[in-house]
């Protein structure tokens, strides 16, 4: 079964079931969460002939889906099948018609995540579409529940949870409502329902040691979205007794993969436009309790980059086209929408803290805007730049304009009897009964904002490729054996921080939301816990409602942790950046640490890596290049080398070679930092991109 697209007639029925109230409300499942992964959930509940019912602590309904993120993080479009891909093709059905286009000329919009191939619109003869306004994923999410006859009750702030032993029997919310049922499925972001029935769950970042992995716990090198210019951390600058400014972290000094309790940042996805006639201005959002020494770092490091020669061009925020003239807004450089090292509480806190929090959230991201378009701090070019946009007028109408849902990117993990880990996510180790695929990268945003070496510092990002689509365990959305016997986590399942950064996307959330409800369909009519659950039926009716659980797309690469090279190795997070590089993967490539940078093909000579080895031993040494290659890569890519006192020589590379590798001759090197080897996007013919560079001492 298919839902039409939505009409106006079931959004007032949806409306009409989330006024109505009971104080005991029965259901054979209670979805705790009305996240993407819970409405999936319900509706898939339906479609066994069961009844499901949605509780959600916010006021919002959806998740992210429909709170702003419209550019949707896909990772692989031919890993997302089922009812996860039924919202996409709806998607692109509603902006076939016409009259969907009410700002913008149909399908204007183009952007990346339209031009990637979906290799599975062939098969299936249906379009998808993968960037979207908020209010059209609102509007077929209410269609898909009143279709279904899934009631929604909002502002449900759990409150006790009744067990029978390991079985819950209901929970109650601070409402007075009580929410009884057969099975439950806690699909929120935070994992409260799980933690209140007894469930083992941790906060924070696993030390690498605990699973044997190597992107988890304190990053001793953050080259993304980091400062690419020294600024002064302390009130007074120069002056370390003077206290740090606002929202900047004492450092630790942890050790390189030691775990801690810290949180990777959360902020809101904004939704923009530069259309007048549907533009809120910044001005609008000054908060009541704005302060512009909040934003004294941000000042700083504006001048910074004036002083640097690297003057600010753009919004220090990274928009993504929507339709209609819209954007999805996300955090984009050092010093964005990210609220870094704010958020540490929230996971575990009570509901007045959390909304605390969360408006903390909002408040600075409204003053950023705010300090942006108007500050003097901030040069006339940028403030004209940011002041071309404003916030959709037809968005988030009930919020002024604001979106309703904060982007928690990561709250409570389950930890189950099958912990998904990087190995996962490498093709190291295979989960054998899988109810989705994972596709994206490893992910996280940063962690803290602290001092190092006198200077600002963002520490946590990690963006790290996988080995292709992987299989996720249902053994990672039950508890642990002796654990809640009819609960399911889908969106707090059992994942490291690094798993857990690639696993945690609205498409997957969706996925793991069916499955989650199918196997909990299939234990009420075994009469069986989700633990001891028979997998085999649960695959049979995950493919027939069209999951993807086996990916048959080009083979992927186990990808083992980088190799360690001889000599004097330099990765490209080593090195002194010019401009903004992306980051990049490639699977199954031999590379220097643990990923690549590139141009993205643009900016032409305004993109430069600058290394200077620190040389042991005066002597010849063979200097060689290493990149990823591929047929789209620049074939004349300066690599200069610089001996003070002696000579300059450049080289050019060709990086379609498939050694991936390029020796740059055999110098005579100075003992100390006396040389630089430089490489350059200027004149270049494709895409330019950087993994490290390698240096051999030649014994005579």
């Amino acid at each position: 079964m298919r839902f039409p697209c939505p009409s106006s007639f079931a959004t007032a029925l949806f409306l009409s079931a989330i006024v109505a109230r009971a104080e005991v409300v029965e259901s054979d499942v209670v979805i705790f969460g009305g996240t993407s992964g819970g409405v999936a959930a319900a509706v898939q509940a339906h479609r066994m002939g069961k009844t499901a019912v949605i509780a959600e602590w916010t006021p919002h309904l959806g998740g992210l889906t429909t709170g702003g993120l419209g550019a949707t993080d896909i990772g692989n479009k031919g890993a997302i099948g089922g009812i996860a891909r039924e919202f996409y093709e709806q998607i692109a059905e509603h902006y076939t018609k016409p009259e969907a286009w009410t700002w913008q000329k149909p399908q204007a919009q183009d952007v990346k995540h339209e031009k990637s191939k979906d290799p599975l619109e062939e098969k299936t003869g249906r379009l998808t579409k993968w960037t979207f306004e908020p209010h059209v994923a609102m509007d077929i999410y209410k269609k898909w529940l009143a279709d279904a006859g899934v009631k929604v009750y909002l502002g449900e702030k759990l409150k006790s949870v009744k067990m029978d032993g390991q079985h819950i029997v209901e929970f109650t919310t601070e409402s007075g409502d009580t929410f009884r049922g057969k099975m439950f499925i806690d699909a929120s972001y935070e994992g409260d329902l799980m933690a209140r029935a007894g469930v083992s769950y941790h906060v924070g970042r696993e030390a690498n040691t605990e699973f044997n992995e190597t992107l988890n716990g304190f990053r001793e090198k953050t080259p993304q979205h980091q400062f690419t210019v020294d600024v002064d951390p302390y009130l007074t600058p120069g002056d370390p007794k003077s206290g740090l400014l606002p929202f900047i972290q004492e450092n630790a000094n942890e050790k390189p993969g030691a775990g801690d309790k810290r949180v990777q940042a959360y902020n809101f996805r904004l939704c923009m436009t530069r259309t007048k006639e549907n533009l809120v201005p910044w001005s609008e959002l000054k908060p009541a309790n704005y302060d512009e020494k909040n934003y004294e770092l941000l000042g700083r490091f504006i001048d910074a980059l004036e002083k640097s020669g690297k003057p600010p061009t753009g919004l220090f925020m990274g928009p993504t086209p929507m339709p209609n003239d819209k954007t999805d807004t996300n955090n984009a450089g050092a010093f964005s929408t990210d609220f870094i090292g704010e958020n540490y509480a929230y996971p575990n806190a009570d509901y007045p803290e959390r909304e605390r929090i969360t408006q903390a959230h909002a408040d600075y991201i409204k003053g950023m805007l705010y300090f942006l378009s108007s500050s003097q701090r901030v040069p006339q070019h940028v403030r004209d730049t940011v002041n071309h946009w404003g916030l959709a007028k037809d968005e988030f109408t009930e919020n002024g304009h604001f979106p309703t849902a904060l982007y928690v990117r990561e709250g409570r993990r389950m930890m189950s009897d099958y912990v998904m880990t990087e190995a996962n996510c490498r093709w190291q180790k295979k989960a054998e009964d899988p109810v989705a695929l994972g596709a994206y990268n490893m992910d996280s945003h940063n962690c803290q904002r602290i001092v190092q070496n006198g200077f600002v510092r963002n520490e946590g990002d990690v963006e790290v490729g996988v080995a292709g689509p992987y299989p996720v365990s249902y053994r990672s959305i039950v508890p642990k054996a002796g654990q809640a016997e009819n609960l399911l986590v889908p969106v707090c399942l059992s994942a490291t921080h690094i798993a857990y950064g690639s696993i945690r996307m609205e498409p997957v959330f969706m996925i793991l939301g069916q499955s989650a409800a199918t196997a909990a369909c299939l234990a009420i009519d075994a009469k069986v816990t989700v633990q001891k659950l028979d997998y085999a039926p649960l695959r049979t009716q995950l493919d027939k409602d069209h999951q993807i659980l086996e990916w048959t797309g080009p083979a992927h690469h186990m990808i083992p942790p980088p190799p360690k090279l001889d000599g004097i190795v330099l990765d490209d997070t080593d090195g002194q950046r010019g401009g903004e590089w992306t980051q990049g993967s490639i699977n199954g490539s031999q590379r220097v640490g643990d990923g690549y940078i590139h141009d993205q093909n643009q900016n032409k000579g305004a993109l430069s890596v600058h290394w200077t080895p620190d040389i042991p031993i005066a002597g010849n040494y063979e200097i060689i290049f290493h990149f990823p290659p591929n047929g789209n890569r620049a074939k004349n890519v300066p690599v200069t080398i610089s001996i003070k006192g002696g000579e300059s020589k450049t080289i050019k590379v060709n990086e379609q070679d498939q050694s991936g590798q390029q020796s740059l001759g055999v110098f005579a090197l100075p003992i100390g930092h006396n040389t630089t080897i430089s490489v350059s996007n200027a004149e270049t013919d494709g895409f330019v991109v950087v993994d490290g560079v390698q240096l051999l001492r030649v014994r005579q």
